[in-house]
């Protein structure tokens, strides 16, 4: 294939001048060598790209370097600008919040120490501060209902032990049958009794963990984000108060229209939380009255039957409050989690 394209090249005529003068080149070595060179390497793309026509073709079918570089200088200097716009707009940022925080801890500080005033709302106060006792009343609760649980379950694998200790010494002990056999049956009574007494406590301490670490917690974050606001509030309210003391020439004017829109932007912040804390509030009593209404009437129902050995109403306290019991062994982790 090589020969007839080497025999076929030495008669051709090409261009070989800009004016698209043809002629014939001569067989010589140098013509083999370019075309081998082609055939093997291909053309030289480090300074053009050949998009149309052959070897040594017409110049239209070329595309110039300086195109391809302007186009890459082009889409270098649009990440660039990308670039600086994202950094402009992080320094703002950041701008904006250094002076918020020099607002609020200057705010801050005079309130603590006596020296400005800050807004109140005495009624909502006293709300917060009845959730926040609660909360912490509720959290005792749970550690010593969690505490019985604890001591419960170990009494009653105490008990089933022990049946279990009754059971094997009646069928060892023929003259003490009976007996072993008496105390065996009423130890797994016992066990029996109590494992339901633990599912309605361990359902009850769920409740109230919900109640507790979710429900108030949810309300207490919305507090937290109200209580920041009226902190900003303040603190926009008392530059604007500066500012409107000061002089009244051009700059100053400007100084103060700018204050008064973030003192605007800070007002309505802080009215839309203190509305958001106030139903959540309302909601959160009515939502805990029924919440422990029930639970406490589970948890009275099921310690006075099970104390008093009626085993049948403690049966039917776990029905009345959808209190579902483990199966035994259900807290056991499976050989496949073992591994």
């Amino acid at each position: 294939m090589a020969d007839s394209i080497m025999s076929k090249a030495a008669t051709m005529e090409i261009p070989i001048n800009s004016n698209g003068d043809t002629g014939t080149l001569p067989e010589d070595d140098s013509l083999e060598q370019d075309l081998q060179q082609v055939m093997v390497s291909g053309p030289n793309l480090n300074e053009t790209s050949i998009v149309s026509g052959g070897y040594g073709g017409p110049a239209g079918g070329i595309i110039p370097t300086s195109t391809i570089k302007g186009s890459m200088n082009h889409n270098t200097g649009s990440t660039e600008e990308i670039s600086r716009g994202v950094a402009v707009e992080k320094l703002d940022s950041v701008k904006k919040w250094g002076i918020n925080t020099y607002k609020c801890t200057k705010q801050m500080f005079s309130e603590k120490f006596g020296r400005g005033s800050r807004t109140v709302d005495l009624e909502l106060e006293a709300q917060i501060d009845v959730l926040r006792d609660t909360k912490s009343k509720y959290e005792n609760i749970l550690r010593l209902a969690t505490a019985l649980i604890t001591h419960f379950q170990n009494m009653v694998q105490t008990q089933q032990a022990l049946g279990d200790t009754f059971t094997d010494l009646s069928q060892k002990s023929p003259e003490l049958q009976d007996e072993f056999g008496y105390n065996a049956e009423t130890q797994k009574l016992l066990c029996k009794n109590g494992e339901a007494l633990l599912g309605a406590i361990n359902f009850f301490v769920s409740s109230v963990n919900t109640l507790v670490n979710k429900t108030m917690e949810d309300t207490l974050m919305t507090i937290k984000q109200y209580e920041n606001a009226r902190l900003e509030f303040d603190a926009y309210r008392s530059d604007l108060e500066e500012l409107s003391l000061g002089p009244r020439d051009a700059a100053a004017m400007v100084r103060i229209e700018m204050a008064q829109h973030e003192y605007q932007h800070h007002r309505d912040k802080y009215e839309r939380l203190r509305s958001d804390v106030s139903i959540k509030l309302k909601f959160l009593e009515e939502n805990k009255v029924k919440v422990m209404h029930k639970q406490l009437l589970l948890f009275h129902n099921a310690i006075s039957a099970y104390f008093a050995g009626n085993q049948q109403q403690l049966e039917q306290t776990l029905i009345q409050f959808n209190v579902k019991l483990k199966p035994p062994g259900s807290d056991k982790p499976s050989w496949l989690e073992e591994q």
